[in-house]
C-alpha cells in the first residue's frame, strides 16, 4: 500500500472507530461486536507505525501513550470556574427561588434539575473540533493541565461531529464498581483503600503516568458551555445541553426542565430515594435556571453564579461511642481492626461494627476507646468511622494500641515491605485455617452447599476440621451429635460434600487460596496443564509463559506448591476421590467448537424462568463457554434474566453482547 492509499485508509478508519467509540461510550448502542472492533484498530495501529508522520492527536489510537509527566503544568481558565452556592434545606431552595423571581420580574421560573456527580470538575477545550487541551478546576482561576490522562475517558471524544470551537465543563467521574474494584486490588496488595469514589476518580486523574489513568475505567458527564464559537449558542440551558450532545458529548440523561420551585422539589424528593440505584456517586442535585438571558441578567458574585445552586443531599452519617476494637485475621495472614459500636441507625440499617481498615488510619484520626465518632456508610454500602468528636471527650478515653502479636495464634505481626496492613505469617493460624476453609467450601470454589461460616466455625470449634482435606473424612456419627444438626441436614451436608469431589479441578485450585491466584488464574492454569500433578510441578519459567500469569502469580504458585503440608493435603485429597483433572474443553477445543459460545467469556444475572443460573452456566461451559461471576471489558455475552441489576448496568456501560432468556435458549440450540 502506497503512502497515499495508506492515508485515505488509515482517515476511514479513525472515522469509523470514532463513530464506534460514540456509540459504544455516549449512545450505549454498540452496532459492532469487540472482535470487529479491535481488528480495525490493530490494522490502523500497523498503518500508522509503517507512516509515523500520518499520525495526528485525535487518533483512536492516541488514547494512551506518551511517557509519564515530570509535573503537571498550571493553566489559566480564560472563564473561571466558580463554585456553586449551597442549599441544605427546603427553605433555602424557596430562598433561592424568591431572589431570583425578585431580581428578574418573572412570576414562575424555569428551571433545570440536574444529578450533581460527586467527582472531579474539569474544562475541555475543543479547537475546530479536535480536543487540544483538558484542566482540573484548581482555585477556579488556575488549574491543572490533565490533556493526557483526560484522553483515556473512553466516553470523552477526541474529535468533535462538528468543528466547533468550544469550551466545556464537565465532571469527570469513576463509577461504583470500578472503585470496589480498584479497592479489591488494593487491599489484596496491602496499600491503602481509596475512602470514596470521588477521592479515586481525583487520584487516578492526577497520575503523571497517563497509562496508570488508562488501567482505571473512568467516565464523565459534560454539562455547561464556558464559551462556543462556529455554531449558535441556543437561548436555553436545555438547549445547549441538546447541542453538546449533538456534538458527540455525553451528557446526563437523568435531568429535567420544570417551572417553579415546587416541580423542583419533587425532582429531588425522586432523587434522594433513588440515588442508590445509579451506578455513580451523586451528593445533590444541582438546580440552574433556564433562560440564558436572564443568567446575564442575574450575574454572579465573587465566588458564585447568582443563577445556579446545589441541593446537597443531608450526608448519611450517625454518631455513635465506639467501644472497642475488634481484630480480625483473614485467610491471608492480613489483620483488619474493626470498630465495635453501640448500635445506631444508619440508612435504614442498624450498624454494629465499622471498618477501621488499618492500623495508620486509627493514627491518622487519633482514635481512642471510647470516643464519640461520626460513623457514615462509605458510598451508602460499608459503614466506616469517619472521625472523631474530640470536643466531646470527658478524659476516661483510653488510647489504643495495635496488637504485636496474632490474636489466635499469638505469632509476631509483621508489615511486610510496601503493604499497609499488619500480616500472621504463621502458617498453622488457626483463624487463617478457617478462613482458608470458608473460603474453599464457598460457591466459587468447591461449592459445597450447607457449609456456610456458621457451620465451617461449628466444624472447627469442634476440632472436626483443621484443613480441606478433613471435610472428606467427615461421618454422621461425627455430625449428629452439633447443635442444629439434625438426620436430614447431616444427609444434605454429606451428600453435597461428596458431590463435590466430581468437580473440575479449577474449582479446587481456586478453592486452595494461592495468593494471587482468583478464579480466572484457577481456569488458565487448569486448562493450559490439565491436572494438578502437572500443575503442581510446573516452574517459574514454565507459568510465566502463560498469557496473563505474571512473575509474583507465578512465585506465589511454585512457593505454594513446595510446601510439604501443601503436598499432603493434596495427597489426602486425592486419596479421599478429590477430581484432580480438568473437565472443561481445552482452549483450543474452545475455540475450534461451533457455537455461539466457544471461547467466549459469558456472565449469568438475574433469576431464569426455564432453568437454574448454575444450570445455565454448566450448559454453557459445555458449549465451550467460560462463565465469570463479574462483567469487565473481557465479558463476550451478559444473559440478563428478571430483576437484573447492577451487572446489566455494567455491561451497558461496557457494550457487552446483553441477550434476555429468550435469545440464550436460541443461542443454547444454536
Amino acid at each position: 500500500m502506497d503512502r497515499n492509499d495508506a492515508e485515505k485508509r488509515i482517515r476511514q478508519l479513525r472515522e469509523e472507530l470514532n463513530e464506534h467509540n460514540y456509540r459504544y461510550y455516549v449512545l450505549d448502542h454498540p452496532t459492532i461486536d469487540d472482535a470487529e472492533y479491535d481488528q480495525m484498530m490493530r490494522e490502523l495501529i500497523r498503518l500508522e507505525e509503517e507512516h509515523p508522520d500520518l499520525v495526528t492527536s485525535d487518533s483512536p489510537s492516541q488514547r494512551v501513550g506518551g511517557e509519564p509527566l515530570p509535573y503537571f503544568e498550571k493553566v489559566e481558565h480564560r472563564i473561571p470556574m466558580l463554585s456553586l452556592g449551597n442549599a441544605f434545606n427546603v427553605e433555602e431552595l424557596k430562598e433561592f427561588d424568591h431572589r431570583i423571581r425578585r431580581l428578574t420580574g418573572v412570576e414562575a421560573v424555569d428551571y433545570v434539575c440536574e444529578l450533581k456527580i460527586d467527582g472531579l470538575a474539569v474544562s475541555i477545550r475543543y479547537k475546530d473540533g479536535l480536543f487540544t487541551r483538558g484542566a482540573t478546576r484548581g482555585d477556579g482561576t488556575t488549574g491543572e493541565n490533565i490533556t493526557q490522562n483526560l484522553k483515556t475517558i473512553r466516553s470523552l471524544p477526541l474529535r468533535l461531529r462538528e468543528p466547533v470551537t468550544l469550551e466545556v465543563r464537565g465532571e469527570a467521574f469513576m463509577p461504583k464498581k470500578e472503585f470496589e474494584r480498584i479497592n479489591r486490588l488494593k487491599e489484596e496488595r496491602g496499600e491503602s483503600l481509596f475512602a470514596n469514589p470521588r477521592n479515586a476518580a481525583a487520584g487516578s486523574l492526577r497520575q503523571l503516568d497517563p497509562k496508570l489513568a488508562a488501567e482505571r475505567a473512568l467516565d464523565i458527564f459534560l454539562y455547561e458551555v464556558g464559551e462556543i464559537r462556529g455554531v449558535d449558542l441556543p437561548e436555553t440551558h436545555t438547549g445547549s445541553l441538546d447541542l453538546l450532545s449533538r456534538l458527540g458529548l455525553k451528557v446526563n440523561k437523568d435531568r429535567v426542565t420544570v417551572k417553579g420551585i415546587d416541580d423542583v422539589m419533587d425532582f429531588i424528593d425522586y432523587w434522594r430515594e433513588h440515588r442508590m440505584e445509579l451506578d455513580y456517586e451523586i451528593d445533590g442535585i444541582v438546580i440552574k435556571v433556564d433562560n440564558l438571558d436572564l443568567r446575564e441578567q442575574l450575574g454572579r458574585t465573587a465566588k458564585s453564579p447568582r443563577w445556579a445552586i446545589a441541593y446537597k443531599f443531608p450526608a448519611e452519617e450517625s454518631v455513635t461511642v465506639l467501644k472497642d476494637i475488634d481484630i480480625n485475621v483473614g485467610r491471608t495472614g492480613a489483620v483488619t481492626p474493626t470498630a465495635i459500636l453501640d448500635p445506631v441507625t444508619l440508612a435504614g440499617t442498624t450498624v454494629k461494627r465499622a471498618s477501621l481498615h488499618n492500623e495508620d488510619m486509627i493514627r491518622e484520626k487519633g482514635i481512642m476507646l471510647g470516643d464519640r465518632v461520626v460513623v457514615k456508610k462509605a458510598g451508602d454500602i460499608i459503614p466506616e468511622v469517619v472521625s472523631v468528636l474530640e470536643e466531646q471527650r470527658t478524659g476516661e478515653e483510653k488510647p489504643y494500641e495495635m496488637p504485636t502479636e496474632c490474636p489466635e495464634c499469638g505469632s509476631r505481626l509483621v508489615r511486610l515491605e510496601e503493604e499497609v496492613a499488619l500480616r500472621c505469617i504463621n502458617p498453622q493460624c488457626p483463624a487463617q485455617t478457617r478462613e482458608g476453609i470458608i473460603h474453599f467450601v464457598s460457591r466459587g470454589a468447591m461449592n459445597i452447599e450447607g457449609l456456610g461460616e456458621k457451620v465451617v466455625t461449628q466444624l472447627f470449634n469442634a476440632r472436626l476440621v483443621r484443613g480441606p482435606a478433613d471435610l472428606y473424612d467427615l461421618a454422621a456419627e461425627d455430625l449428629l451429635p452439633l447443635e442444629r444438626m439434625g438426620k436430614k441436614s447431616v444427609e444434605n451436608l454429606l451428600h453435597a460434600i461428596e458431590e463435590s469431589k466430581q468437580n473440575s479441578v479449577e474449582k479446587l485450585i481456586f478453592g486452595l487460596g494461592i495468593r494471587f491466584v482468583g478464579s480466572k488464574g484457577a481456569q488458565i492454569l487448569a486448562q493450559q496443564f490439565g491436572d494438578m500433578h502437572r500443575i503442581m510441578a510446573a516452574d517459574q519459567e514454565e507459568l510465566e509463559a502463560i498469557d496473563e500469569i505474571g512473575p509474583k502469580m507465578a512465585e506465589s504458585i511454585v512457593t505454594y506448591f513446595d510446601k510439604p503440608e501443601v503436598k499432603e493435603t493434596i495427597r489426602r485429597l486425592e486419596a479421599a476421590g478429590v477430581n484432580m483433572s480438568y473437565k472443561g474443553p481445552s482452549i483450543e477445543q474452545m475455540e475450534q467448537q461451533d457455537t455461539p459460545f466457544a471461547g467466549k467469556t459469558v456472565v449469568l444475572t438475574g433469576t431464569l424462568e426455564t432453568m437454574s443460573r448454575k444450570e445455565a452456566g454448566a450448559r454453557v461451559e459445555a458449549l465451550g463457554g467460560n462463565v465469570t461471576g463479574s462483567v469487565s471489558k473481557k465479558t463476550d455475552i451478559l444473559v440478563a434474566g428478571e430483576k437484573a441489576g447492577s451487572k446489566l448496568t455494567k455491561a451497558r456501560q461496557l457494550g457487552v453482547e446483553v441477550v434476555d432468556e429468550q435469545a440464550f435458549l436460541e443461542m443454547l440450540k444454536g
